[in-house]
């Protein structure tokens, strides 16, 4: 029926989860679609039942505690930064507070809500000794959290009934914000759509799907080769050893650090465990973990309670996982009913106590009437009891470990094309497309700027197997341009050189947009140097404004030879204009600063590039995280040393109302921007390395912004918290600074004669003053021999890191 492309009986997936005869409720139905076709489900539902028998779902949006705060303050005239202040003091996280409980102090856990805020945290104070606007307004607050504060539509989920659905619910119309027409909307939210007996399904646009689709696109168009990506061999030993060494960036569901951890050390070999993995990465059964890791290694022994639970926990090495083997084995030991089992997985998912106790009595007469004795059954209800909060359900585990097996084998065998897509995909979110972009350059994959011959509107992959960056990804640079020059490309063939691009796309082409090829490297294939298009020809114009004018007068005159009673008079046709030769050098940073307005980031090569082992090493903090980080110490009344470095991008000097010199300037990494003022003697000292374009690293400290007498500090007076200097040198001495030696780590199965030759070359290669250490170790005898080298020395680089992680050594920094 296709309900499902994984097998349910080969898997335990139990269909009683979904209906059976003592449920009474219909079931909440939720299905992937790849972003882009989901709409046409939406379409296909209305024409097949009818606009009356569907409707959205309503959302009802609440106040939450800091928007409270601000509305309130706002129509209390409060000023803003009173406001904010205010607002600061709700904990984004749960927080902890010391009550008194029979007469005994004991610290709890309380949810970030106003009432909780006001009652055990720094809004109490406020709310008790505060001036009269600051108690009013938080009085009011208080009052109005979680009230209703506006109503939506439901992005996913759709109702489909019977008959027409104002017999069943009532209906209220709003806006769909993709057609704009009016469509019917329940007045009952999610939660009681389902109590009142209606069918609710969620239609769920999956980007990783297009992302599949979009891959296989690119794999046809490079290979010509077409296949189904449901019957790919589920045994392939190359994804399984992508997965081996969590080379997982920008595989479904197994992307996060901690979860490449957890790979590395399990060594994933069949299917199973990663259905496993996809279930226990989350808060609560993630303590499992380690024994799932230690079983499957062997290094710890495999244990039952009874044996006739092995044939349901072996897949998962004696561990409980899933909900599903818990019915399962309930069935097992103590023959309860399809029902039963799944009215005891709700139960268990819901904490019911009710329910639970008169389940706990079937389950021991049901066991004991088996043969097994009351004392195991009563242990296995009390771990199922502990466990019931984290169980989780195989039926979702497996359906989306089958679709991050699916990318992994993407990945594993055509990871050019998978990249390219993810890029695709993502065009719109900068920080994922860095991401996406380091993953390429670890994996020796080449992204490549625009081209105005090779680029199509989306990222592709040409025939060297390197990704092309498509011509939509250029800022500023409307469709109907890149429809126009795609078009013109299929239509008359690739463009010979510059003037012949300006001759076929003169008038379609604006100077914005001719500028933006420009500078984002489409027109590098002509063999001409950016600088050049900016040197002055024989007009005393630039080149790119003789370029441009030449273009037009070229379409002028072919738009009059065209009705002219002469035809072509060629000696009366525009003269091409000569380029100006090449004079001084090409600005590379200038040019790359050029590319990151255009494209969003740095495509020729990053300014940072070659600092990457410093900043791996010796900055604790990304610039992009520091504004997070701040807030996180000034949350927590804490100082915390923080060391940064970055690329200087804008500097300014200024002077204060009083004359005093100050200082800003803005440093970037690969994460991100961070703004820094210096004043007074920082600006002093530090400003002569507050250089544009300059390479700096950061030693300082993240405290209160402003001292506060203790006496202030009594009344309630705060500061607010800043990131403060306190050291800055240039990134490219930090390494002589800092490092005191460097060790490379090796095992004994990585020796042979190849490695040792290729390790010897690549050391050569990278001699410097660095002294080297090597450790050896053994996995059959656990030796680990250190080896320090008396013959190299090194020169810690990032080519050199680069070297050794292609490699696959792992290497240490011994700092001073």
């Amino acid at each position: 029926m296709k309900i499902t492309n994984i097998d349910p009986i080969k898997y335990d997936l139990l269909f009683e989860r979904f209906l059976n005869p003592d449920r009474i409720n219909m079931p909440d139905v939720d299905i992937d679609f790849d972003d882009d076709g989901r709409y046409r489900v939406f379409q296909y539902i209305e024409e097949k039942y009818g606009k009356e028998q569907i409707s959205h779902v309503i959302t009802y949006g609440t106040m939450a505690a800091k928007s409270a705060i601000k509305d309130v303050a706002r129509v209390s005239r409060m000023s803003i930064d009173e406001s904010n202040r205010l607002t600061k003091m709700v904990p984004d996280k749960p927080f902890e507070a010391t009550v008194v409980e029979d007469g005994k102090k004991v610290t709890k856990e309380f949810k970030p809500k106003l009432a909780n805020c006001l009652k055990y945290g720094e809004l109490k104070d406020e709310l008790e000794n505060g001036n009269e606007q600051t108690k009013e307004v938080l009085t009011y607050a208080g009052k109005l959290e979680g009230c209703i504060r506006q109503t939506g539509v439901h992005a996913c989920a759709m109702i489909i009934g019977r008959s027409n659905l104002t017999e069943y619910i009532p209906i209220s119309i709003a806006n769909d914000k993709l057609t704009g027409e009016e469509v019917w909307v329940s007045q009952y939210d999610g939660h009681y759509i389902e109590e009142v007996g209606m069918l609710k399904m969620d239609f769920l646009g999956l980007r990783t799907l297009s992302i599949i689709k979009e891959c296989q696109a690119n794999i046809k168009k490079r290979h010509g080769i077409e296949f189904d990506i449901e019957k790919i061999d589920i045994n392939d030993p190359l994804t399984y050893e992508l997965y081996s060494r969590g080379d997982t960036t920008s595989v479904f569901q197994f992307e996060s650090p901690g979860m490449k951890e957890w790979l590395i050390k399990l060594q994933p070999t069949r299917f199973e465990d990663l259905i496993a993995m996809n279930a226990l990465y989350r808060p609560g059964p993630m303590d499992y973990i380690p024994d799932f890791v230690e079983r499957k290694q062997g290094r710890q022994p495999i244990v039952y309670d009874l044996p006739e639970m092995e044939e349901t926990l072996q897949d998962t090495y004696g561990i409980t996982v899933y909900q599903e083997q818990v019915m399962l084995l309930s069935r097992k030991l103590a023959d309860f009913t399809r029902g039963q089992a799944d009215t005891l997985r709700k139960a268990m998912g819901k904490k019911l106590k009710d329910v639970l106790d008169g389940l706990k009595g079937l389950f021991i007469e049901g066991g004991t009437k088996n043969g097994h004795p009351q004392d195991m059954l009563e242990k296995i209800w009390a771990d199922w009891e502990k466990f019931a909060s984290y169980a989780f359900n195989k039926s979702h585990a497996t359906c989306y470990a089958w679709v991050s097996y699916q990318t992994g084998w993407l990945k594993a065998h055509y990871p050019a094309e998978f990249q390219a897509a993810n890029l695709t995909k993502n065009l719109s979110n900068m920080e994922e497309i860095k991401k996406i972009m380091d993953d390429c350059k670890k994996n020796g994959i080449k992204v490549l700027n625009p081209d105005i011959n090779e680029s199509d509107a989306r990222f592709t992959v040409n025939k060297q197997g390197e990704i092309r960056f498509g011509l939509g990804g250029i800022k500023g640079f409307g469709d109907n341009i890149v429809r126009a020059i795609l078009a013109e490309r299929e239509e008359n063939g690739l463009f010979e050189d510059i003037y012949d691009f300006v001759e076929r796309m003169s008038g379609m082409v604006n100077r914005k947009a001719f500028e933006a090829l420009l500078f984002s490297g489409a027109f590098d294939s002509f063999g001409i140097c950016r600088k050049q298009f900016t040197l002055p020809s024989k007009s005393g114009d630039t080149f790119l404004d003789t370029l441009l004018r030449y273009g037009e007068l070229y379409k002028k005159d072919s738009m009059e030879s065209a009705v002219s009673l002469f035809g072509e008079v060629e000696e009366l046709k525009p003269e091409r204009p000569e380029m100006p030769p090449m004079t001084g050098e090409d600005d590379i940073l200038e040019r790359l600063q050029m590319e990151k307005e255009l494209v969003g980031m740095y495509l020729s090569s990053h300014p940072l590039d070659q600092y990457a082992f410093e900043l791996e090493n010796f900055t604790t903090c990304q610039v992009g995280e520091l504004d997070a980080l701040v807030s996180e110490c000034e949350s927590k009344k804490i100082k915390q040393k923080a060391n940064i470095a970055g690329f200087i991008i804008s500097t300014q000097q200024m002077t204060t109302k009083t004359g005093r010199p100050w200082s800003k300037t803005v440093i970037e990494d690969f994460s991100g921007s961070y703004e820094i003022a210096l004043f007074g003697k920082d600006h002093e000292n530090f400003m002569s390395y507050m250089q544009l374009h300059n390479a700096i690293f950061i030693e300082g400290e993240i405290e209160e912004k402003y001292y506060i007498k203790p006496e202030e500090k009594a009344q309630g007076k705060t500061s607010p918290y800043a990131f403060k200097v306190k050291k800055v040198s240039l990134l490219g001495n930090v390494t002589d600074m800092f490092v005191k030696g460097f060790a490379i780590s090796i095992s004994t199965p990585m020796l042979t004669p190849e490695f040792r030759d290729s390790l010897v070359k690549m050391i050569k290669r990278n001699k410097g003053s660095v002294p080297l250490t090597m450790f050896l170790y053994d996995p059959e005898k656990k030796w680990n021999i250190e080896f320090l080298s008396r013959k190299f020395r090194v020169a810690v680089t990032a080519p050199f890191i680069e070297e050794l992680t292609r490699m696959q050594i792992r290497y240490s920094v011994l700092k001073k």
